[in-house]
């Protein structure tokens, strides 16, 4: 069986369980950040005899709950206790997996554009993963040394922040932009995954295991795991924007395109900080405070007022009044897409080396390269906006091989 067509179904599976698990993972954290957020100081003897240091009340589902929280540890161990990490290595894992297929299996074309930087795709792998784990060791060193401190959360965020802001520059100085904008946000990923696999568990195994043993337990590994969780939750939205920008070429293809990504993860950062805000305030019974949502909101659109395409020439206005005869588009096609639309490569099963098939897949080349504009990748074979241009007119004249 056709290797391209095996590793397609890969992808298609890969991707669907990535998105699953990821559902699993983000909706735990985010209800337990606003469950830490909504609960208020017990009231009732029994509770506060228990050692609960928070309490809600809910209604879901046709039923009431009331979930209560323990600082550090309830006096004993319930039997029954649920732990939750399965959904973040399930996540990273399926994402791995499918970094690997699509990115580092096809590294020449997927991670390397030689216009942005002339490397080896080996040389282009290895960074790649370099990114990953360097991400983790930097943040870990700055959560290490600075969290204690005094303003420690503040300088911690900021310095964080610094380091994003040069992550996300070098990696599109390295790699095509559509594998940077990926690869900024599969850093996070795994800064989120590495904090669960590597401290939050850890911690809490150990917790159970002091209350077993009867022995005090160390608050320190409740503080260390409520820090990354909460770093964890202003990740998530930066994260899933990264992932989902590089499915938009007039981002990654934008002049600054690491300054572009480094707004739209502020702007998902502030509309995370806005809903946490709002979850605390509701409980304290103060001002919900929208600014932090509006402030990212502006600065979305503020990206689309800057990245928004220039009016057409008077001189293109008039080509585009011409009509577009087909042996002027298959000569676009032939010399810019069929070195991997043929009949030995049919990338993504599309081939485009006759005029029937040409006529076939009128509709993909059409959404991809003239409208998207993510085709061919990275811009392998130099494509010119005015021949992208021609195939826009092409098709919506109708189409026509004659």
């Amino acid at each position: 069986m056709d290797t391209t067509y095996l590793l397609d179904w890969a992808n298609l599976l890969l991707r669907w369980a990535h998105v699953i698990t990821a559902i699993a993972w983000i909706g735990s954290s985010f209800y337990f950040v606003f469950l830490d957020s909504s609960l208020t100081k017990p009231t009732s003897p029994d509770l506060v005899s228990k050692g609960v240091d928070g309490e809600l009340w809910a209604v879901h589902g046709g039923g009431f709950y009331h979930p209560q929280k323990y600082l550090v540890a309830p006096k004993q161990m319930p039997e029954n206790l649920h732990w939750f990490y399965w959904e973040s290595y399930s996540t990273w894992l399926t994402g791995f997996s499918l970094f690997t297929v699509l990115y580092l299996f096809n590294a020449g074309t997927f991670l390397v554009d030689k216009s942005v930087y002339d490397w080896s795709a080996g040389a282009a792998i290895a960074s790649s993963l370099g990114f990953l784990v360097a991400c983790w060791f930097v943040y870990d060193i700055i959560c290490r040394t600075f969290g204690r401190k005094k303003n420690g959360d503040l300088i911690v965020g900021v310095c964080i922040f610094v380091f994003v802001v040069f992550a996300a520059w070098l990696a599109c100085q390295l790699f095509a932009g559509r594998a940077a904008f990926l690869l900024v946000g599969a850093m996070l990923a795994t800064t989120m995954s590495a904090n669960v696999f590597v401290w939050i568990i850890p911690g809490q195994r150990k917790v159970v295991a002091q209350l077993k043993a009867g022995e005090p337990v160390d608050p320190i590994y409740g503080w260390r795991a409520k820090q990354r969780s909460v770093h964890n939750t202003y990740f998530t939205l930066p994260v899933l924007i990264a992932m989902l920008s590089n499915h938009y070429g007039m981002l990654y293809t934008a002049k600054s395109n690491w300054l572009v990504l480094v707004l739209l993860m502020l702007a998902g950062a502030l509309i995370r900080h806005s809903f946490v805000a709002r979850h605390k305030a509701l409980v304290q019974g103060k001002r919900q405070p929208w600014e932090h949502a509006i402030i990212g909101t502006a600065l979305l659109v503020g990206l689309a007022v800057w990245l928004a395409p220039q009016p057409p020439s008077a001189a293109a206005i008039a080509a585009a009044a011409k009509p577009v005869s087909f042996a002027e588009v298959k000569s676009v096609i032939d010399q810019r897409c069929v070195l991997c639309h043929n009949a030995q490569l049919q990338s993504k099963g599309v081939a485009l080396h006759t005029p029937e098939l040409i006529k076939q897949n009128a509709q993909n080349v059409y959404q991809q390269a003239a409208v998207l504009k993510i085709m061919p990748m990275n811009n392998a074979t130099q494509i010119t906006e005015d021949e992208r241009g021609l195939i826009k007119r092409w098709f919506e004249a109708g189409a026509s091989v004659n």
